[in-house]
This record gives C-alpha cells, structure tokens and sequence, in this order.
C-alpha cells in the first residue's frame, strides 16, 4: 500500500530541458543514514532491492519513458554528516542543482523523522534566498515493518502538509511499483512547474510592472 498527500499549490524549477524528445530532471535524495534512500534508488534504477550499501555519494542518471517521452532522472544520492548538529546542512551547491527534493525517514526511526523536519525547514529557507520553488516529497520508507513502527502515517502526514510537501509511506524492500510513484509524482510537480515559468513574465513580473506603471506616475 502506498500512502500520498498531495501538496496543495504547483511549484516551478528552473527549466534544464534540451530538446523536444528528452528532459532531464535533478533530483537530490536527503534524509538520515539508514533509512533506505540508497535503496529506494536502486529500486527505481533496476527494480530490485539491495539492502546494504556502504557509505558512497553518488549520482546516477536513469532514463524513463514518460508519456511517451524520454525523461532522463539526474539523482543524487546524497550522504547525511555523522555529527547530528549538522545532520539538517545542505549545500548551497545541492540546492543550487536541485530541481526537486525527495527526504527520506525510516517509519521505525523517530530520530530519522526528526531529521527530515529539519531539512524542510531549511529548504524553505534557502528557496526564499534563492527565489526558488522546487518541490519537495518526504517518504516514510521501511513500511514493511510494522511491528517497529515508531513514526505514525498522520504524523507524516501532518509535516507534509504544514509544508505545502508531497507525501508516500512506500517499502523499498516490497514493492517496486510504491518507489516509481515516488519519482513520476515528483518529475510531475517539476514538469507542471516549468510550464508555469514559460509564460512571457508570470505573475510575478505583471506585478512587477504594474507597480513599475504606478511608481512612475508617482514620480510625474
């Protein structure tokens, strides 16, 4: 079974497209160490599951086929820092990459839960510095293992929508069709959000102009 908040509001990325036939999509993986984020991305990479890694950073690059298209997933399967003051650090060259997140807690690891609150919150901060609106997808993987659950769906539920984020509970080590979902729903958000940001000025510029008319009649 799979679980999904939908976030309430699009979202727009900066536009990495390059020709008609293939688009390309970065995503970059977050969470603590454990819970499965190397896992969720072999599992979408190969459909299979390997459920031990040793502590490597990688990217991988992954073709799909997406309403016909060729869509070519950039992932970047990303280390958490050991010391937990600095489990929340992102960089600023992850986020100037990013476009899109995906953060990753383990339903059995409260302290992991913990982990991705923190990391939204400083998404969202870095996202108004860098004017940026990239999406975001927490998954609560591992649900497989309920008997150790320690994190309830409503409490990720909650995070998720407090932060306008999208939401799965999935179990990398069961299924491989819950982690597709995962990828294809945040490739949506990305794709939906660049054609927003294809108008010629957006809302934002039309704002920008009718109070540049204003400030200019001020001025008379």
């Amino acid at each position: 079974m799979v679980v999904q908040v939908k976030p309430r509001i699009r979202y727009s990325s900066k536009t990495m497209e390059g020709n008609q036939q293939k688009v390309e999509a970065n995503i970059l993986l977050l969470g603590a160490e454990n819970v499965g984020k190397s896992a969720l991305t072999v599992r979408f990479l190969t459909r299979r599951f390997i459920g031990e890694y040793g502590d490597i950073e990688s990217i991988y690059s992954h073709t799909d086929k997406i309403d016909g298209r060729d869509i070519c997933f950039n992932i970047w399967d990303s280390l958490c820092p050991r010391n937990g003051e600095e489990s929340r650090y992102i960089s600023d060259r992850q986020l100037q990459w990013a476009d899109g997140y995906i953060l990753v807690y383990s339903i059995c690891d409260r302290a992991s839960f913990n982990v991705v609150r923190q990391q939204v919150q400083c998404i969202r901060q870095a996202k108004q510095k860098l004017a940026s609106t990239a999406p975001i997808i927490i998954v609560g993987n591992k649900r497989d293992l309920q008997h150790r659950r320690t994190v309830s769906s409503e409490e990720g539920r909650l995070l998720a929508l407090s932060a306008d984020c999208g939401f799965f509970e999935v179990s990398a080590a069961e299924t491989y069709h819950g982690v597709l979902m995962v990828f294809h729903k945040l490739f949506e958000l990305i794709r939906e959000a660049r054609a927003l940001k294809k108008g010629p000025a957006g809302f934002k510029g039309i704002v920008r102009s009718v109070s540049a008319v204003f400030g200019r009649k001020r001025t008379e």
